[in-house]
């Protein structure tokens, strides 16, 4: 069988658009999503310039890119964290489709819809897309906090319901209950197959995964992690679920083991290479004439979906008892729509309930609303905390930079628990430090101890210079994610070349990232505190004290030894 050249020609030209559009999109500082679905419209067939022959042939490509995102976030996810939001993920998450499609049915029949077609909307609307929002909170670090774990239950939620909607949109205006007995037999099949599945992946998976380890082949154990994310995904969709729900349940059940970590080390990279295909892809099938031909279509869609569901979330997530910051942030990151409001949209147009109009309306429409969700999403939780700050300026004395000479002080990146325990050291000993964190409630405390501290990124040069960075006489970067963490430490080194960072870790790879980028320390959790146990098992068996801290000091560098020679060659 011979290779086909225009594939291959084609498959190139994808990935130069993405790098193209990702480095532009790095340079003017903007996620990288926004320069991937442009990279995508300038080799689409309806812009001039280059292009591809056969748009949809990457559109598998793009499933597997929505695959390994999902399978990524379900390891970075824990079961507990699911649970924490599953009142208003499960109840919550169903009003807040109801209430969007009642908002389009009452707004298309003020401005003419057909009713059907408001509904349709409604619905199209309703489904906002996993896939960005999961990148969008991995980016920002903020996927494990209160409104990241809230909004990823809410569409977790969504992802489900559309399965009984694809079954009722052809059927709409004749709603019979025969059609309900097949929305009743969809869920029963989701339910015979997802509760043996999880107690099989509960129960086997662990075991399978222990074994592929104690072969140390890094070839194999890649395989074997994409294959149980692939073939439970491929069950889920034989029932009729969405591919990306039981891609996350795959990467849930292997979080609960202990090779979590190292399955997210080994899958970053392919992961990313796909998701920006992904994004690509939706680019290509963007045609922006539509953008003109249905300016009026399109303008009420894209006002229902920004302001009409910020509205709807805000109202539904606060009625189940968050704070009214929590509802907005979780409000501002659903203004927008995916890849399965492209599947809906496209039943109801085989159904004959919309025209193309509808149809080009809806992919014009994801596309700009998800450029502008990525802008909000980054700007409006910056611009609410220092909001937040300048109301209860009168009540506290904001550390100004200018107003002191910062020299031989500690700089602290993020002020969780772990920041809080290294600050409450650092005054222990009177040591001066600086506080940056972009949790506004951290601030206000800060300030009101009278405690140096600045609110905002950390990896923002600006930040760092106003902390002082450059006249430092350590930094520690205590970020509980990756991402802003290597960020954090590389803007550091530009900065300041020789100042001593320390920074924390989750695993090996993610040491081994820090290191390369500039850390001269990194300390992991994981092996501190095996290194704790193992002096307290062997005191318990009389073992003499200078043993068990040579041994314990001999264990920490056989770890650590792994992350010497990238520091090395970095510094020489």
């Amino acid at each position: 069988m011979q290779p086909d050249p225009v594939f291959f020609k084609d498959f190139a030209i994808v990935f130069i658009a993405a790098v193209s559009g990702g480095v532009l999109a790095r340079i003017a500082g903007q996620p990288l999503i926004l320069g991937y679905v442009l990279g995508g419209i300038a080799i689409g067939p309806f812009t001039p310039g280059l292009t591809i022959s056969e748009p949809h042939a990457f559109e598998l490509f793009a499933e597997i890119g929505v695959i390994l995102l999902m399978f990524s976030i379900g390891l970075e996810f824990s079961v507990k964290d699911l649970m924490r939001v599953k009142w208003v993920a499960l109840a919550g998450g169903p009003l807040g489709i109801l209430m969007s499609i009642g908002l389009a049915t009452v707004i298309g029949s003020l401005i003419g819809w057909p009713t059907i077609q408001s509904i349709v909307i409604g619905a199209v609307i309703s489904m906002a897309s996993t896939m960005v929002l999961a990148r969008l909170l991995v980016d920002r670090g903020e996927l494990r906090s209160r409104h990241g774990r809230v909004m990823i239950g809410i569409t977790l939620v969504e992802d489900v319901a559309v399965v009984g909607m694809t079954v009722l949109m052809p059927a709409l205006g004749e709603i019979d209950s025969g059609r309900l007995l097949l929305i009743g037999q969809a869920v029963g099949k989701a339910l015979l197959v997802l509760v043996p599945l999880g107690y099989l992946g509960a129960k086997v998976i662990p075991p399978i995964m222990t074994h592929v380890a104690r072969t140390q082949n890094q070839e194999l154990f890649l395989l074997v992690t994409l294959a149980i994310s692939l073939g439970t995904a491929a069950v889920t969709q034989m029932v009729g679920l969405s591919l990306a729900l039981g891609a996350f349940l795959a990467g849930l059940i292997i979080s609960a083991s202990d090779y979590g970590h190292e399955t997210l080390a080994r899958l970053l990279s392919l992961r990313d290479a796909f998701v920006a295909l992904f994004f690509v892809t939706i680019g290509i099938l963007i045609d922006p004439h539509v953008i003109i031909e249905n300016l009026s279509l399109l303008t009420t869609m894209i006002a229902l979906i920004v302001g009409g569901k910020l509205l709807i979330w805000t109202t539904v997530v606060r009625l189940f008892g968050y704070t009214w910051i929590t509802a907005f942030l979780v409000g501002i990151g659903l203004t927008q729509i995916g890849e399965f409001s492209f599947v809906l949209v496209q039943v109801a147009r085989t159904a004959g309930h919309i025209g193309s109009e509808v149809y080009n309306a809806t992919l014009a429409a994801s596309l700009i609303t998800i450029l502008m969700n990525a802008a909000l999403v980054r700007y409006v939780p910056a611009w609410i905390g220092r909001k937040r700050l300048a109301h209860d300026h009168h009540e506290t004395a904001p550390w100004s930079p200018e107003s002191e000479s910062l020299q031989q002080h500690v700089v602290l990146c993020g002020f969780g628990r772990v920041g809080n325990s290294l600050g409450k050291a650092l005054e222990a000993f009177s040591l001066p430090y600086v506080v940056i964190d972009r949790n506004p409630d951290i601030i206000r405390r800060l300030q009101t101890r009278r405690t140096a501290c600045l609110y905002g990124d950390a990896s923002h040069r600006e930040l760092l210079m106003k902390a002082g960075a450059a006249d430092a006489s350590l930094i520690i970067v205590a970020l509980p994610e990756i991402e802003p963490a290597a960020l954090t430490v590389s803007r550091i080194r530009d900065l300041n070349p020789k100042v001593p960072i320390l920074a924390r870790a989750h695993g090996l790879a993610e040491g081994e990232r820090l290191g390369v980028l500039g850390a001269t320390e990194v300390i992991q959790p994981e092996v501190e505190a095996s290194a704790t146990l193992i002096r307290h098992a062997l005191t318990w068996f009389g073992v003499p004290k200078d043993r068990i801290l040579d041994y314990v000091e001999r264990y920490r560098q056989s770890t650590e030894r792994k992350l010497q020679p990238d520091n090395q060659a970095r510094r020489s």
